[in-house]
């Protein structure tokens, strides 16, 4: 739900009915993870998508009766050997989907619009939903901010809205989107309670270190993967939001400065492009003993050989080299901008995701792998 939060919020806020379909869990190449979210309101509108197309039109359906009869389904999709045209995931994949509704009456309605808005915000919110238990639980929702404070909950049960605003919170500390199980009165044993745990973190960063064309390219692709990108160069004639209007934010600094003081987190990418000695041996001396996702570093073999003597003569250990993506990015023969910016995103995706940049065909690994790091952007799962 929170993936569409944008569209969602405006809808709470113009008073429309709706139904919201959210992925709950997946099973086997599923394509969409959970928190994929389809929605629709009572004009037959329809925003967002839980199967990229297999399953839309069922879906869409049990979207329109949830808003004519109120009721609260989890339904699972799969896929049918018996009918190749049956509703169902061609891929092979399962998933289950929450379909509800958020009409002006439904007592959830302000806690989930109060979440929506957080996230439209570009806020960190989590949202939990109950899928599975008791029927006097479900359709009850409770909203957890960074902070640890949280609002509405699960009526006569204080124990269980303390214990899934703490697990809550742990989801949102990670930036993911999953099904949680506990008891119904917030212990460990008793009833089982299934829920839906949504979180919406701040898009990552991306550091572009090095206002030079391969930049330029490189911060196309940054937004197009949903990164909040930065580009930092010592030089203002280069650093000009001309030249980067994609931006969203052009800083004239040196490099090592510069990330001296800026926040990174452990989703933050850093790729210096700059192959300067001055710029780069400071820079890399400090980026890679931050706990940052990835580090990259564009130059030649031979200008790799160089900085890393240099680096080594800096007291860079061996350890930390490793951690030194150089030369930036995959083995594709890129040769124009464009073409280095997908070698490099693919590199980051790669990491990201414990790819291996492999051809797909005539491989047996999978083509989804688990997260091995917090999300990009809103959910915790992007495909």
């Amino acid at each position: 739900m929170l993936d569409i939060a944008e569209e969602l919020n405006r809808w709470v806020e113009q008073g429309r009915d709706f139904a919201v379909a959210t992925v709950v869990t997946v099973g086997g190449s599923a394509p969409r993870g959970p928190g994929a979210a389809l929605a629709v309101d009572a004009d037959g509108t329809a925003v967002g998508s839980v199967s990229g197309g297999c399953v839309e039109g069922a879906v869409y359906e049990l979207c329109a009766q949830a808003l004519r009869d109120g009721g609260t389904v989890l339904e699972r999709f799969g896929h049918s050997d018996e009918d190749a045209f049956a509703v169902g995931l061609t891929c092979g994949g399962v998933v289950d989907v929450l379909v509800a509704p958020v009409r002006a009456a439904d007592p959830a309605r302000p806690v989930l619009g109060s979440a929506l808005a957080a996230a439209a915000r570009g806020e960190a919110v989590a949202v939990a939903r109950v899928v599975g238990g008791p029927a006097d639980l479900r359709g009850r929702a409770l909203v957890v901010r960074p902070d640890g404070s949280h609002e509405g909950g699960f009526g006569a049960h204080p124990e269980l809205d303390r214990t899934v605003a703490a697990e809550a919170s742990a989801f949102l500390d990670a930036g993911r989107t999953g099904a949680l199980e506990i008891g119904a009165e917030g212990s460990r044993c008793g009833a089982p309670l299934t829920l839906l745990v949504e979180s919406s973190v701040p898009p990552p960063r991306m550091i572009v270190f090095g206002a030079i064309d391969f930049a330029s390219a490189l911060v196309r692709v940054g937004k197009f993967l949903g990164h909040h990108v930065t580009v930092c160069d010592a030089r203002p004639v280069f650093a000009t939001r001309a030249r980067f209007p994609e931006a969203d934010e052009i800083v004239v600094e040196w490099p090592h400065e510069y990330l001296g003081r800026t926040h990174v987190d452990a989703r933050t990418v850093l790729c210096v492009l700059t192959h300067d000695a001055k710029f780069d041996v400071p820079l890399l001396r400090l980026a890679l003993r931050l706990p940052v996702a990835y580090v990259g570093a564009m130059g030649s073999r031979r200008t790799h050989l160089d900085r890393e003597a240099r680096l080594r003569e800096a007291g860079v250990t061996d350890r930390e080299l490793a951690r030194l993506r150089s030369p930036i990015g995959l083995d594709l023969g890129a040769r124009t901008p464009e073409e280095t910016a997908l070698s490099v995103a693919a590199e980051i995706v790669a990491d990201r995701r414990g790819g291996s940049g492999a051809p797909l065909t005539g491989a047996h690994t999978p083509i989804h792998h688990d997260d091995r790091s917090a999300p990009a952007g809103r959910t915790g799962s992007v495909a």
